[in-house]
C-alpha cells in the first residue's frame, strides 16, 4: 500500500480512502423526471423506427432488432418467451439453469453463464455473464476467459452501476455492460446491503463511459411502465432488460393459481432452494417472491410497450430509437402522475 492509501496493482476503482465520504450531487431515478416534449417532424407514431443495427467492439459481429431483452430469470428467461419475443425481433436472455439440449441457437437468444459455469460449449451469438456484484477481480478475469474461449460471441456482462467499473468491463472484453444494482422489483439488495445507485443516473453516467470506449450499455431493472423504458433509452441505454414487466404471462414459467403466478428474484431464498437445495449459511437472501396477476399472452404487453416507445419518440422529436438520447431533455419533477383514480 502506498502513501495515498491505494494498492497500485488494482484497477483504479478498487482504490479506497481512509475516511468515508459523501457525494453531494443529486442522483435521479425514473420517477424523478419527465421527458420534455418538443417540435417533431414525424407525421405519425407509426413512423418512429424502433429497430437498430449494432456493430460490436470485440466480437466484430452485428445485430439488428428492437433492443429490448427479457431478463434471465426463472420466470421470464424461458424458451416460450424467446419464441414470442423473436416475432418482434427482441432478445431473450435464457435462465442459466436451462439445459443446452432443450434449445437451439438463433440470433435472438442469449446464453447466460455465471462464474462457476463450464465454458466448453459451442460459441453462441450472445453470451450473458450475469452476477449480482460486478466489482470483483474474479469477475473481470472471467470476462477475459470467456472472450478468449468465445472470440466471436457478443458478450454482455454485469451488473455494475458506476462509470469506472463500466470501463473496466469493456476493457476486459465485454461488448455490452449490464447496469443496475438493486432497482429490480423483486431485488432486495438495497434493503439488505445498503448498496445501490439510482437507475436513471446510473444509465446516464455509465452509458457515457461505455460509449467512450466503443462499447454499449444495457439497463437492467427499475422499469415499471413503458414510459420508464423510454426514459432509459433517452438517458443513453442501448438495450433495456425487463423482468417484472414481462412477469405473469403464458410464456413465463410457473403455474397459474387463483389468477396469479409466483415471480421471484434469482438471489431469493426461493431460487436458492430450487436450484441448490438450500440457502447458503454465509449469505442472506437478496431477493423476494411475489404473486403477480396472470395476464395471458405477453404479446399484448409487448405491443403496449412498443406503442408507448413510438409515442415517446414522436413527443421528443426522435425519428428513431437511436436518436432518442440526442432529442431528450429531462425535467425534474416532484410528481409525474395524477393518481386520483389509481
Amino acid at each position: 500500500m502506498n502513501g495515498e492509501g491505494t494498492r497500485s496493482t488494482l484497477p483504479i476503482f478498487f482504490a479506497w480512502r481512509k475516511l468515508m465520504r459523501i457525494e453531494e450531487d443529486v442522483k435521479l431515478d425514473f420517477g424523478d423526471v419527465l421527458i420534455r416534449p418538443k417540435r417533431s417532424t414525424l407525421v405519425s407514431r407509426k413512423n418512429a423506427v424502433l429497430e437498430r443495427t449494432f456493430n460490436f467492439k470485440h466480437s466484430e459481429d452485428t445485430w439488428t432488432g428492437v433492443p429490448i431483452v427479457a431478463s434471465n430469470m426463472d420466470h421470464t428467461g424461458t424458451i416460450a418467451m424467446e419464441h414470442t419475443l423473436s416475432d418482434y425481433k427482441m432478445l431473450t436472455a435464457l435462465c442459466k439453469f436451462i439445459e443446452c439440449s432443450e434449445w437451439g441457437w438463433n440470433e435472438n437468444i442469449m446464453r447466460t453463464v455465471g462464474l462457476d459455469n463450464d465454458l466448453d460449449f459451442p460459441t453462441p451469438k450472445w453470451i450473458c455473464i450475469d452476477i449480482a456484484n460486478g466489482y470483483t477481480e474474479r469477475f473481470f478475469s472471467f470476462i477475459n476467459k470467456v472472450r478468449e474461449k468465445h472470440i466471436h460471441a457478443i458478450i454482455v456482462a454485469g451488473n455494475v452501476c458506476t462509470p469506472e467499473a463500466t470501463e473496466q468491463i469493456i476493457l476486459a472484453g465485454a461488448d455490452i455492460v449490464k447496469l443496475g444494482i438493486g432497482p429490480g422489483s423483486v431485488c432486495t439488495t438495497r434493503k439488505m446491503t445498503g448498496v445501490g445507485y439510482p437507475q436513471l443516473s446510473c444509465i446516464i453516467e455509465c452509458s457515457d463511459a461505455a460509449h467512450g470506449l466503443g462499447g454499449h450499455a444495457m439497463s437492467d431493472g427499475g422499469c415499471t411502465v413503458p414510459g420508464d423504458i423510454a426514459k432509459a433509452f433517452g438517458a443513453g441505454a442501448d438495450f433495456v432488460m425487463l423482468g417484472g414487466m414481462l412477469a405473469g404471462h403464458d410464456e413465463c414459467s410457473g403455474e397459474v393459481e387463483n389468477d396469479k403466478m409466483t415471480f421471484y428474484g434469482m438471489s431469493s431464498e426461493e431460487a436458492q432452494m430450487k436450484h441448490y437445495g438450500k440457502k447458503q449459511e454465509y449469505r442472506a437472501s437478496e431477493g423476494k417472491a411475489v404473486e403477480v396477476p396472470y395476464r395471458g399472452s405477453v404479446r399484448k404487453t409487448i405491443e403496449e410497450i412498443l406503442g408507448g416507445l413510438r409515442s415517446s419518440c414522436t413527443y421528443a422529436g426522435a425519428e428513431t430509437i437511436k436518436a432518442l438520447p440526442k432529442c431528450t431533455t429531462f425535467v425534474k419533477v416532484n410528481r409525474q402522475l395524477n393518481e386520483v383514480f389509481n
